[in-house]
């Protein structure tokens, strides 16, 4: 076998063996959707960059891509009524729906879905292997093969080199280390703010059935996001923490404050490919980093103070990279789970690691540029053992697309539209003071 998983890539597999861990892209392709030419356009794709295929020696920790056995085929799904509904109980349908990546197989699932003057794509992949970067080129590659290619004809030549087994590049603590002191220094600090985080009420902890939801910001409230963020000096990034911590809070109403446990808990995701030295849109992998930002978030505080607040800690994980720690935790995590059954670990990753969300986000245009006002582009993500909800935003053009991915079993329907509900009310407030 060619290639080495990294411990992200050997976390995502034991996370699977607890709920399917996927995710999902969607892009917006002018004109009617054509499931043979759209299918030719995807299976010559994937053979032209060697995705195929793909087969995993768990224990030897090593995968290799192989040729294609059988063509990929293209699911149809019938718009109805409302296209975005339709999307979002198709993309959760997704989310739960495992690969069986014991033997070899595809690590890709595509489904259409038609509306008005052209369709959703949509490409679900098996986490373990690719971030998202990679996953926007290789659907850059379908959307544009579509739209210039008929049916048949030779993809264009750039769609035919990729580096599919780049050094796993998880070492940089080993190979820093003043970076490997400063997250040793800092794990204590980390333990004791997962030690006084609140702990989510699970109805039943083996019940990991995910759901979503989708909603879109406008360019007027985009806008607002970002000067805000501006004239509070802080990053977007942290902002959106703050909103979620913000939208989060009413659920809280159980803790009491100097209590043990009163504070919240909200992680983030970290694209560490520069870290790891990697640039341009031929390297095919998973190269991230995570953090965890806790806070006390008692009642009544401005979302100004939270994200302020949340700066100051995010500015410190950056500047030490203590995000890149993230595989150190996963490796010691890993080997200590490995000694309980399936359902000890889930109730294990609630017990002593209690997120409340987290947050995925990218700015596609600094990837895929657009001129055409009808292009969209959205995400969505597993949720996994780790939290029970994971907000996924996508800057894309002008305006920016929100995923929600929950656990049913923590929140409900009803749950997530009050979330989705509090982090619109809160951006209202930054238009009218823009």
């Amino acid at each position: 076998m060619q290639g080495r998983l990294n411990i992200f890539q050997e976390t995502m597999l034991h996370w699977n063996d607890l709920h399917p861990y996927n995710a999902v892209h969607v892009v917006r392709i002018p004109g009617a959707p054509d499931k043979d030419r759209l299918a030719t356009v995807v299976n010559q794709t994937l053979d032209a960059l060697g995705l195929g295929q793909l087969r995993i020696d768990r224990d030897g920790g090593r995968f290799s891509y192989e040729p294609t056995v059988s063509p990929v085929e293209i699911k149809i799904v019938p718009a109805g009524a409302d296209c975005r509904l339709t999307l979002a109980e198709e993309i959760a349908s997704q989310l739960n729906l495992r690969f069986e990546w014991e033997k070899t197989f595809c690590p890709f699932r595509f489904f259409a879905v038609p509306e008005t003057g052209g369709f959703f794509l949509g490409l679900v992949y098996f986490h373990a292997v690719a971030d998202a970067e990679p996953v926007v080129f290789l659907l850059k590659r379908l959307a544009e093969g579509y739209a210039g290619k008929a049916s048949g004809t030779n993809l264009p030549v750039s769609s035919a080199a990729l580096d599919l087994y780049p050094p796993r590049r998880d070492n940089l603590l080993l190979r820093r280390p003043g970076l490997f002191f400063r997250k040793l220094v800092a794990l204590p600090a980390h333990i004791r703010n997962l030690r006084r985080t609140a702990r989510l009420r699970y109805a039943d902890a083996n019940d990991t059935q995910i759901g979503f939801a989708l909603f879109a910001l406008s360019r007027q409230e985009l806008d607002a996001l970002v000067q805000t963020a501006k004239r509070w000096e802080v990053t977007v990034n942290d902002l959106l923490l703050a909103l979620l911590f913000k939208a989060l809070m009413p659920f809280a109403s159980f803790r009491k404050p100097g209590s043990k446990r009163s504070a919240l808990s909200v992680g983030c995701i970290v694209n560490a490919r520069s870290d790891a030295a990697l640039s341009g849109d031929n390297v095919f992998g998973l190269f991230l980093g995570s953090f965890i930002v806790t806070h006390a978030a008692p009642e009544g505080i401005g979302l100004r103070e939270l994200a302020v607040d949340i700066r100051t800690q995010t500015a410190r994980i950056k500047q030490h990279k203590l995000y890149l720690g993230a595989s150190m935790e996963m490796a010691f995590a890993r080997r200590i789970l490995s000694f309980y059954s399936t359902e000890r670990r889930r109730k294990l990753y609630q017990k002593n690691y209690p997120l409340w969300g987290g947050v995925t986000n990218m700015n596609l245009n600094s990837l895929w540029k657009q001129s055409d006002g009808a292009w969209d582009y959205f995400r969505a993500v597993s949720t996994g053992p780790v939290t029970p909800l994971v907000l996924s935003v996508t800057t894309a053009g002008d305006h920016a697309n929100v995923g929600l991915s929950y656990r049913s079993t923590v929140f409900s329907a009803t749950d997530v539209e009050r979330i989705k509900g509090g982090l619109l009310t809160c951006i209202s407030e930054m238009e009218k003071q823009a």
